[in-house]
């Protein structure tokens, strides 16, 4: 969970408890990402994991039109104005550098590196895997986890419809496929190029009966982020839990307006309102709308914050991650 909700001490927490804690880095710059991970190895001597997001070799900011760009600054302006913020800006650098980032991972040595938004370069991958760095890619389609299985990883995330943040889509302009999670873990289990795949299943799973649900499906793991966003440990922003608190109803859908890739969250009247908006290709509107998600969080207000969440429902635990990890798997703590 880039961007604020992952801190070294709930990655720390989780890997106290024999889960795999995991540092969401793909915002981070590299001196972040080599300090966050000697904070986390200061609060526990068991694995952790570092999340990156792929880079896209395919895309080139030249080509987006310097038309298109005027219409999603304009979109923008009128939020701008009620922010008090100066106009909307783009302009590169419009994300951190991903091969520096990749080379303080490799610093940061963690156990497992876990990465989406398709494949790493494989000289890359190769060099991770010389160190004895676990690779965990992310699928959202059996054909994804087929390309995954055969070319770099050690396991695959089978990313189901019901998973909150971005989806793990290899190509950006692609629709989401749409596949439950129950669905996706059954497609790779019947095929024959998926045989020997480390499954690990994501989206939607908030209990102890979500998680025996899946395994007894067929996954090997689970990987859980929604219920883990308002533990005391987690940095979700003051505004963002209090909307995640406020029903055990949560309603979410899909979008591409806050950082130009699909991601799920909760629905908020900014997100509707932007939906017939020029949207601009990730990461230019991810960068675009970042000064508009601080100001807000800077507010104490959600409208125009990115809340990824998932499709589970429920009540949203908001102890120490360890007795949430003590509740998720009762038979094995």
């Amino acid at each position: 969970m880039a961007g604020g909700p992952t801190t070294p001490k709930l990655a720390a927490a989780a890997s106290n408890c024999g889960a795999l804690g995991s540092l969401g880095a793909a915002l981070l710059s590299p001196p972040q990402i080599k300090q966050q991970a000697q904070q986390i190895r200061e609060l526990t001597t068991r694995p952790f994991a570092i999340n990156l997001f792929a880079p896209n070799p395919n895309f080139s900011y030249h080509s987006v039109s310097q038309h298109r760009i005027e219409n999603a600054i304009q979109s923008l302006m009128p939020y701008h104005d009620q922010l008090g913020l100066t106009g909307p800006v783009c302009k590169p650098p419009y994300d951190e550098d991903f091969e520096r980032q990749f080379e303080a991972v490799l610093e940061s040595n963690p156990a497992v590196l876990s990465y989406t938004f398709g494949h790493l370069p494989l000289a890359l991958a190769e060099k991770a895997k010389r160190m004895g760095i676990i690779l965990i890619g992310t699928a959202t389609t059996v054909k994804d986890a087929e390309a995954l299985w055969e070319r770099d990883v050690d396991a695959v995330v089978l990313q189901g419809m019901e998973a909150g943040g971005h989806r793990g889509i290899f190509d950006p302009t692609q629709d989401d496929p749409r596949i439950s999670l129950m669905d996706l873990i059954t497609q790779c289990k019947n095929s024959p190029r998926l045989k020997g795949l480390f499954m690990i299943a994501a989206g939607g799973l908030m209990n102890a009966e979500d998680i025996e649900r899946v395994l007894k499906a067929g996954a090997n793991a689970v990987q859980l982020g929604t219920a883990f966003l308002t533990c005391v440990e987690a940095g979700t922003s003051v505004p963002y839990r209090r909307a995640l608190l406020a029903s055990e109803n949560r309603k979410t859908d899909l979008t591409r307006i806050y950082s130009g890739r699909i991601a799920r969250g909760l629905v908020t009247p900014f997100m509707n309102e932007m939906q017939s908006k020029e949207i601009l290709p990730f990461p230019m509107q991810n960068s675009l709308t970042r000064p508009l998600r601080t100001a807000s969080a800077v507010k104490d207000s959600d409208r125009f914050l990115s809340m990824w969440a998932g499709t589970g429902q429920g009540p949203l635990w908001t102890g120490e991650t360890k007795d949430l990890i003590k509740k998720l798997f009762p038979s094995v703590i």
